[in-house]
């Protein structure tokens, strides 16, 4: 190191006096084993993709911790134009959320298989069986505070949780970053925009897996019918379809029909999500790229939010025959 730095100086530090609320937003965007960090300083900004089809972002708003202090590197205002990436790294996502509920593992007898190759032999405390309201009390049990901290590039975030008297500290090893950008959204060119119950599109997703598809074709329409999501599966074909109430859907812009195709087992990927966000903004640009950002709750703070963004299912040629050949035999 320089010896004229100031050493005793950490890039980042953040003090939350409730690991719930973190514990809570980060796991709605538990479905890869690494997420990428990005210190700003608004807040943290949490990033997971999968196959650059899928991407989930949490942004932690400084407004959820009690202290927030980030001091940007000297090296970010380097003459060149070049983007330093001394405030971005990846870190274990599954490593993270064991050590923020590691005081709440006791009441909790059912865990993940520490077999299991997605979660590094780490036992976990929720089960298989099903997943835990975000405001259940296997999560509300988790008030402990918690200090992060963030000295330097290739140094580890340190993350410290104090519960009853009991210190736990844990020093989580920190990658290379191995991606920078977004799954681009054209705001400028979106062709709809629905605002409606997060819940309800919860349903509605959980009511078109029963056919067991494997896409999920949203149709949104100027006219009636006005949003339509319907799925064609093994096990049949579904459809739901929402009027256009605006107890049903708060905001609804939508300038001429359009209809895109996405993936099922991605969608299901936001469902953790859906249950424990209040709203959820439906997006999709001319592109067919689809944003689904929801408006989840926090207790003392206010509302924090969730993003997903899904790149559209595009067949080859022949692919659908192939399927449906498959299908039929």
């Amino acid at each position: 190191m320089n010896p004229t730095s100031n050493d005793d100086t950490p890039l980042f530090t953040a003090v939350s006096s409730s690991v719930r609320h973190l514990f809570q937003l980060l796991k709605c965007i538990n479905f890869a084993t690494k997420a990428q960090v990005r210190i700003t300083s608004e807040g943290l900004r949490f990033t997971v993709e999968e196959s650059r089809v899928v991407q989930g972002i949490a942004f932690l708003e400084r407004s959820l911790f009690t202290s927030y202090t980030y001091v940007p590197p000297a090296s970010s205002q380097a003459e060149d134009d070049e983007v330093d990436d001394t405030d971005v790294f990846q870190i274990s996502l599954t490593a993270l959320l064991e050590t923020l509920q590691i005081f709440g593992v006791n009441e909790i007898k059912d865990r993940w298989a520490s077999g299991n190759p997605a979660y590094g032999g780490i036992t976990g405390a929720f089960g298989r069986g099903g997943r835990p309201a975000a405001f259940g009390n296997r999560v509300l049990g988790m008030t402990g505070v918690c200090r992060l901290s963030y000295v330097a590039k290739g140094e580890p975030l340190c993350v410290v949780l104090e519960e009853a008297g009991v210190t736990t500290s844990c020093e989580m090893v920190t990658y290379e970053p191995e991606y920078q950008e977004e799954i681009p959204l054209q705001r400028d060119a979106l062709t709809l925009k629905i605002i409606m119950r997060s819940n309800w599109l919860h349903d509605a997703v959980n009511e078109l897996s029963s056919t067991s598809p494997a896409r999920l074709t949203i149709a949104a329409s100027p006219s009636a019918p006005y949003l339509v999501l319907s799925s064609n599966g093994p096990l049949g074909s579904a459809a739901v379809e929402f009027s256009k109430d605006a107890q049903l859907l708060e905001t609804f812009q939508v300038p001429k029909r359009t209809v895109n195709t996405y993936k099922h087992s991605l969608i299901k990927m936001a469902t953790r999500a859906m249950s424990s966000a209040s709203k959820v903004s439906i997006r999709g640009d001319e592109q067919g790229v689809l944003s689904l950002q929801f408006m989840i709750e926090v207790e003392g703070v206010g509302v924090s939010f969730v993003e997903f963004r899904f790149v559209p299912f595009l067949a080859e040629d022949g692919e659908d025959d192939r399927e449906s050949e498959d299908e039929v035999s």
